[in-house]
């Protein structure tokens, strides 16, 4: 449990360094990009030394694909959501990924979705209807902000997806060792690269091996002490540390029906963890506990 929350506590932080970072002039997307870039180099020297990196090569174009989804979608439109809204809406926002998981299982995957998972998606949806009309607080409610925390949540739940057939396969480390170059890759041609402070490389540098490289591995090392739905529940701490470290540093507050909204959200995402043996996971399918066993 406590490697659990630790990871969930780290990936809490993404969004409040985020905003260190954009208030020291970078980009989101060069953020995102040197995310991805070193927390990629990270993995590929994880995986070499654990010696375990091979991939089939008839799985490689999908590991491309996910890193061009799940690492410059996810990453970028999180941290646009950050510059647009801040770090509690983007956190709140982005635990609608068992809502994605439900349509896309549904559409995609014509799963039949059941009374709890119907329920859930509800109270999800619901949550965030809240949380958009949230009105008197000082976080920055705009339809930039709900576009771009949606779009985050929508590419977060392909970590689902994905996961459940690659994830149970391959370790993280050797998937995200390609996953994430690639998704560097992917954002490079869309950044401005500028000068940057001490202060800004510190954050930067902070946000790929802290909450990125250092996070995946212990929610890794959970999963194998604990079982997916648990740790589902439990990873649901980290919209909470986001808002409180975001209150405590800038200042940030919703309006009490925001936090109603934000708190319906996060009982949507339990009620999905125990319903359907566990929710989105960030390294892993809703039963994988063996992300890494070298992690």
């Amino acid at each position: 449990m406590l490697y659990i929350l630790a990871a969930a506590t780290l990936w809490g932080l993404v969004g409040p360094v985020a905003m260190l970072a954009l208030r020291e002039g970078i980009a989101p997307l060069e953020i995102a990009f040197w995310r991805a870039a070193i927390a990629g180099v990270l993995y590929a020297v994880h995986a070499l030394i654990t010696g375990r990196w091979r991939l089939a090569v008839r799985d490689v174009p999908a590991i491309v694909a996910f890193g061009l989804i799940g690492v410059s979608l996810f990453y970028s439109s999180y941290l646009l959501a950050v510059e647009a809204g801040g770090a509690a809406l983007a956190a709140v926002l982005l635990y609608t990924a068992p809502a994605w998981v439900a349509l896309l299982s549904w559409s995609v995957l014509r799963e039949s979705p059941s009374r709890r998972r119907l329920l859930a998606v509800t109270a999800t949806v619901a949550g965030v209807a809240l949380v958009a009309t949230a009105g008197g607080g000082s976080v920055r409610i705009t339809p930039a902000a709900l576009g771009w925390g949606l779009t985050a949540g929508a590419s977060y739940a392909l970590y689902y997806l994905f996961g459940r057939r690659y994830f149970s396969v391959y370790p993280a480390a050797a998937v995200l060792a390609l996953a994430l170059p690639v998704g560097a890759l992917g954002l490079f041609p869309l950044v401005t690269f500028h000068s940057r402070s001490q202060t800004a490389w510190i954050a930067l540098l902070f946000i790929a091996v802290v909450p990125t490289y250092a996070a995946y591995l212990l929610y890794a090392v959970g999963l194998r002490r604990l079982e997916a739905a648990r740790a589902a529940v439990f990873a649901t701490i980290e919209p909470v540390v986001a808002a409180a470290v975001a209150f405590a540093a800038f200042g940030e507050r919703l309006a009490p029906v925001g936090y109603l909204g934000a708190a319906i959200v996060l009982g949507g995402v339990i009620l999905e963890a125990h319903g359907e043996g566990g929710t989105v996971g960030r390294t892993g399918s809703y039963d994988e506990r063996d992300i890494d066993r070298d992690g």
